[in-house]
């Protein structure tokens, strides 16, 4: 991935950040785009990637190189793209690593065969530094705000740990997740539109997939055709032909049923990659159905994991989520997107029908 430069004419006004809900996330960044990030020129300590504004990212990456003072550690964290220092501050049982812990005869002799505090203070001491405290190779997590400091950009932890990863499977679940997030979210600009009068505007094609699902809601349909929403639409189709200011003739340009048809397009596409409308069969009628409406659908899953999780292949950790797409696809529909099936698997696991054993995977309750 390769980091969005921007210019600030192109940055958004500060007080819109928050509506961007990466900005109160710690976004998953490669350590190559955080490097590269622009800093914002309203507010010192703010970046922006592909125009999205951030200041707290997640890491997961090789120490690399490491320097330690007697109130914070310096790890250099390579992720496979780039280095970045992690400023990592001790607490305060770290700082007092040094210091006496064993307490005077008379103490320990009342405290044996008792609750001993300071044995545990210890205990818990030693269990901080084996996390906190790390070697060049060990795998660390680093969560935290961006800053530059003397012309370099790092990351000040506001949480940091050792990651124990003998077979590799949390580095491994790191490396799908974050190109997905990428795909669906980080490399999509966030995008604001402002009126005259400097007011948030939205867009005919935002104002087109809420009118749509206005009308799923307030008629509780489970599917429905395209002409059955197109006449909502056509109030955010302008009427009004462009004129050319010397001739003052119109301008060649799509008609209104076009532009129309155009919309109603965009408007049911955004719906099906965002999983909230599939299309069971693809057909010259087109039929859309409404994923959380959809109970044969909610019931083919509950049935795959019903019967797959009974399989020895699949008892101990359930059925990860790709089996379930293939499963499903073969029994009920071909078409069912990845996105629709998750949308299904968090309402299933929110009614408590079934439960994620482990990131991706689930089986019944």
């Amino acid at each position: 991935m390769q980091a969005a430069t921007m210019d600030s004419v192109e940055e958004s006004p500060s007080m819109l950040w928050g509506l961007d809900p990466i900005f109160s996330a710690f976004a998953k960044l490669y350590v190559r785009d955080i490097l590269n990030m622009t800093e914002s020129t309203q507010v010192p300590g703010i970046y922006f990637y592909n125009s999205r504004p951030i200041f707290k990212v997640d890491v997961l990456g090789t120490v690399v190189s490491k320097r330690e003072r007697n109130d914070f550690f310096c790890y250099g964290v390579d992720d496979g793209t780039g280095v970045i220092n992690c400023l990592c501050w001790k607490n305060d049982l770290l700082r007092e690593e040094g210091a006496p812990t064993k307490s005077g005869g008379t103490h320990s002799d009342g405290a044996q065969g008792g609750f001993n505090p300071v044995a545990e203070l210890e205990k818990l001491r030693q269990a901080q530094q084996s996390r906190c405290h790390l070697e060049i190779g060990e795998l660390l997590r680093v969560r935290g705000p961006v800053k530059t400091s003397r012309q370099q950009r790092e990351i000040t932890a506001s949480v940091y740990y050792k990651v124990n990863d003998p077979v590799m499977a949390v580095q491994i679940a790191w490396m799908m997740e974050v190109p997905q997030l990428y795909r669906e979210c980080y490399d999509k600009p966030f995008l604001l539109q402002h009126d005259a009068m400097g007011n948030l505007a939205t867009t005919p094609l935002n104002k087109a997939t809420h009118v749509i699902m206005d009308f799923v809601k307030q008629k509780s349909v489970s599917r429905f055709r395209p002409y059955d929403v197109q006449d909502l639409l056509q109030p955010l189709i302008s009427s009004k032909p462009q004129t050319a200011s010397a001739a003052q003739e119109p301008v060649a340009c799509p008609s209104s049923g076009q532009q129309l048809r155009q919309l109603l397009k965009e408007a049911l596409q955004i719906l099906q990659d965002e999983g909230v409308l599939y299309r069971k069969v693809k057909s010259q009628e087109e039929v859309y159905h409404v994923t959380a409406e959809d109970k044969d659908l909610f019931m083919a899953v509950k049935d795959v994991i019903r019967e797959d999780s009974k399989r020895e292949k699949y008892a101990e950790r359930g059925c990860h989520v790709l089996h379930i797409l293939s499963a499903v696809r073969q029994r009920y529909s071909l078409n069912l997107s990845k996105t629709a099936l998750e949308l299904v698997l968090k309402s299933l696991e929110c009614n408590s029908d079934i439960i994620s054993t482990s990131e991706n995977h689930y089986t019944l309750f």
